[in-house]
């Protein structure tokens, strides 16, 4: 029998994980159900404890301090052992009854993962009350579909579906709620067969106070920008970086030659010393991206040798 496990990383979610834990207990009943507590001040832990007795389902109150909701799904993935992970907010954003559509595709074997689109319709821009957030979300999706040739439409949805094979080979870099960013990337760049299924989304309920804010989180999708462009695109990164530096170096050292070819003698001695600085600093840029780009295929190719040595070691232990 094919063994579910319900990730529901939580953080000051005493009005709701109570509701969410019963929705998904009594739509996927056989689901082993993992709260993972992260380091809450409220009763979160408490009411989780009370909710598992009450529904006598499987599964266990996780503790994890270090604060960050990746933080929180590292754990689970380390600790949780089973065929197949959801992972869904605490805040009863995600509604249950859409479960089992997500679980088909990764129970059939069409998929690694499975990614609920809040964006179908325009439930989400509906539903978000906070507009700024859809438009980073807007920004983040352009950004990665065009850099590792995608088509998704929900970048940072939080309802996700995986298989254990992605879930065992994914190792989490990211701390906070850069996670979602961080799955989708990993998911593209490593050629994870991946599946989106419309969602509804409802906002926060009242009294529920989100944990993102507009300005902190808008700040967080310029870094996760720049991060995604040098930590997986380091040759477009850094010969960016170096054209334009080059550009400048043109432009500072230009009056110095126009002294030497007028004058025989350089007047602009400052701008030549500066112009001189850029092409050595372009120069380093340029060097510095081709030594990454190596890196980075050299990682890809470790990567799926990985994947093909799990698929092995998986298919052996089937066959016993």
């Amino acid at each position: 029998m094919i063994s579910i496990a319900i990730i529901i990383p939580a953080y000051n979610e005493e009005l709701t994980i109570r509701e969410v834990m019963q929705d998904f207990h009594n739509h996927c009943p056989e689901a082993a159900i993992y709260v993972i507590d992260n380091n809450s001040s409220d009763k979160t832990a408490e009411i989780a404890r009370k909710t598992y007795e009450e529904l006598g389902c499987s599964g266990a109150l996780l503790q994890e301090k270090r604060k960050g909701k990746a933080m929180a799904v590292k754990k689970a993935f380390r600790e949780v052992d089973a065929d197949v992970y959801v992972m869904v907010d605490a805040d009863l954003t995600y509604p249950a009854a859409d479960l089992h559509r997500l679980l088909e595709p990764v129970l059939r074997g069409d998929a690694d993962m499975v990614c609920g689109d809040r964006h179908d319709a325009g439930i989400y821009s509906r539903e978000n009350k906070r507009p700024m957030h859809d438009t980073g979300n807007k920004a983040v999706r352009m950004l990665i579909n065009k850099l590792f040739q995608g088509n998704l439409h929900d970048i940072l949805t939080g309802y996700r579906v995986f298989s254990k094979r992605f879930v065992k080979n994914f190792p989490i870099l990211s701390t906070g709620f850069e996670l979602e960013t961080e799955i989708s990337i990993h998911a593209l760049d490593n050629g994870y067969s991946i599946v989106e299924v419309p969602t509804n989304y409802m906002d926060r309920p009242e009294g529920s106070v989100s944990k993102l804010s507009t300005v902190s989180d808008g700040v967080k999708v310029i870094k996760t920008i720049f991060s995604v462009l040098m930590n997986h695109r380091p040759l477009f990164f850094f010969s960016i970086i170096s054209a334009i530096l080059l550009i400048l170096a043109i432009l500072a050292g230009l009056p110095a030659v126009l002294d030497y070819f007028r004058y025989e003698y350089v007047f602009h001695l400052p701008l030549a010393v500066l112009s001189m600085g850029l092409f050595t600093v372009s120069a380093l840029a340029l060097t510095i991206a081709f030594i990454l780009h190596g890196l980075r295929t050299s990682q890809r190719y470790d990567h799926v040798l990985s994947l093909m040595h799990w698929d092995e070691r998986h298919l052996k232990h089937e066959k016993h």
